[in-house]
C-alpha cells in the first residue's frame, strides 16, 4: 500500500485571528451555520458576528448539546437544511469540532474549524469521534477530507483554561510513540496508507517541541502570556499532533483512551489527560526505554500519571479489567502495536503505570 500524507486546505495560527474570521468564511460560502457552547456565545459570539457583518456574510450560531453523538449530528444536519446554509463552522473545543466536521461531511459542505481552547489534535483532521449520548466511546467515522481552514487565535488560547492546554500536550504527547509503533508494524494509518517519513519527521518535531517548551510555556500560561514557547505549544498541540497522528496512525494511547470512557469516573477528565496515561501504558507494553523521563515530563506539567488522578477509587484487576477490554475491541488501534497484546497484558500495564506513577509522586512530595 502506498504512503498518504493529508492536510487541512490551510492553517492560520496568531493572536486576533478569530476577529478575521468572517473574511475567511466568505471565501468558503454565503451562510455559515456555527456550532459554539453556551459559554463559547457569551466571549465570542459578538466578536463573530461583527466579523460576519463586516465581511457581509451571513451566520447562524448554534448552541452545542455537549456530547459528539448521532443524535446531535442528525439534529444539526437538518438545522442546516432548515437554514439554508453552504458552510459549517464549530468554534471551541475537540467535540465540537468533530460534531462541525460530521455534520459537513453528510450535508456536503465546506468546514472551518476555530479552536478556542489548544486541549486536543481534532481541529486538523478528517475524523470525527463519534460518542454515545452518554459519553462512551462508539465508533470512528472518517471522512472524506480534512477542514477547508483551521482558524487559531492565541489570544483566546492564552486566555482560556491552563488545564485545557495542558490537556492538549496530552494529546500530542502520544503522537509520536503511536506513529513510531505503526511504523514498526507496518500498520494502516487514518490517511488510508502506510507511515511515510514527513509523518514521522511532524510526529517527532511535536514529542521535541513538548520536551523542550513544555513546561515553559506552562508557567507563561500560568501568566496568561502568549509567548513564543505559549505559540510553539500551541502549533504542536493542533497541527504537529494533528497531522503527526492522522498520516502517523493511532495504537495503543488512544485505545486505552477509549477503553477508560467505560470507567464512569473518568467522565469528568479530559480527553488528553486520559490520552497521556495511555501513553504511558502503551510504553509500558513496548518496554519504551523512554517511559520514566516521559512519567516525570507528565509530573512536571501537570498530567495525570495515577489512576486515583484520573478519579479511579478502587484499584484493582476486577474494576480495570474491563476498560482493558474495552481498549482492545477489534474496531480499535491496539492491534497496531508491533508487539503482543490482549486485553491481560493491558491491564497489567496499567496497574503498573499506576504502582509507578504512585511511587514518584510520594518521591516528590
Amino acid at each position: 500500500m502506498a504512503k498518504v500524507f493529508i492536510s487541512p486546505g490551510r492553517y492560520i495560527q496568531g493572536p486576533g485571528e478569530l476577529e478575521r474570521i468572517g473574511r475567511y468564511a466568505k471565501n468558503l460560502g454565503g451562510k455559515a451555520l456555527i456550532l459554539i457552547s453556551v459559554n463559547g456565545m457569551k466571549r465570542f459570539g459578538k466578536i463573530i458576528e461583527d466579523s460576519f457583518s463586516a465581511a457581509r456574510c451571513d451566520c447562524v450560531l448554534e448552541g452545542f448539546n455537549g456530547e459528539c453523538s448521532k443524535t446531535e449530528i442528525h439534529r444539526l444536519t437538518t438545522l442546516v437544511h432548515d437554514q439554508s446554509c453552504d458552510l459549517v463552522i464549530g468554534v471551541g473545543g475537540g467535540k465540537i469540532f468533530d460534531t462541525a466536521k460530521a455534520v459537513a461531511y453528510y450535508v456536503d459542505a465546506p468546514v472551518m474549524v476555530c479552536p478556542t481552547v489548544a486541549s486536543t489534535d481534532a481541529p486538523c483532521s478528517a475524523l470525527s469521534v463519534i460518542y454515545t449520548d452518554e459519553g462512551v466511546f462508539q465508533e470512528y467515522l472518517f471522512l472524506k477530507r480534512n477542514p477547508d481552514v483551521v482558524l487559531v487565535d492565541t489570544a483566546m488560547i492564552a486566555a482560556s483554561p491552563l488545564r485545557l492546554t495542558v490537556a492538549g500536550m496530552g494529546d500530542a504527547l502520544a503522537t509520536y510513540f503511536e506513529a513510531r509503533a505503526c511504523a514498526a508494524s507496518g500498520a494502516d494509518t487514518c490517511a488510508g496508507g502506510k507511515v511515510g517519513s514527513a509523518a514521522l519527521a511532524l510526529a517527532k518535531l511535536c514529542f521535541d517541541t513538548l520536551m523542550a517548551d513544555g513546561l515553559t510555556a506552562k508557567q507563561d500560561l500560568e501568566k496568561k502570556q502568549c509567548t513564543d514557547a505559549v505559540e510553539r505549544i500551541v502549533e504542536a498541540n493542533t497541527l504537529l499532533s494533528g497531522l503527526g497522528f492522522e498520516s502517523g496512525g493511532l495504537a495503543g494511547a488512544h485505545a486505552i483512551h477509549n477503553g477508560m470512557t467505560v470507567l464512569e469516573e473518568c467522565h469528568h477528565m479530559n480527553h488528553g489527560e486520559k490520552v497521556a496515561f495511555g501513553t504511558l501504558t502503551q510504553l509500558v507494553l513496548e518496554n519504551g526505554a523512554e517511559l520514566e523521563s516521559v512519567m516525570d515530563w507528565c509530573i512536571r506539567v501537570g498530567l495525570p500519571v495515577t489512576l486515583g488522578e484520573l478519579g479511579v477509587t478502587e484499584i484493582s484487576r476486577e474494576k480495570i479489567l474491563p476498560a482493558a477490554q474495552a481498549a482492545c475491541a477489534p474496531n480499535d488501534t491496539i492491534g497496531n502495536l508491533p508487539c503482543p497484546v490482549n486485553p491481560e497484558l493491558v491491564c497489567d500495564a496499567m496497574l503498573k503505570v499506576d504502582d509507578m506513577g504512585r511511587e514518584r509522586l510520594k518521591n516528590r512530595a
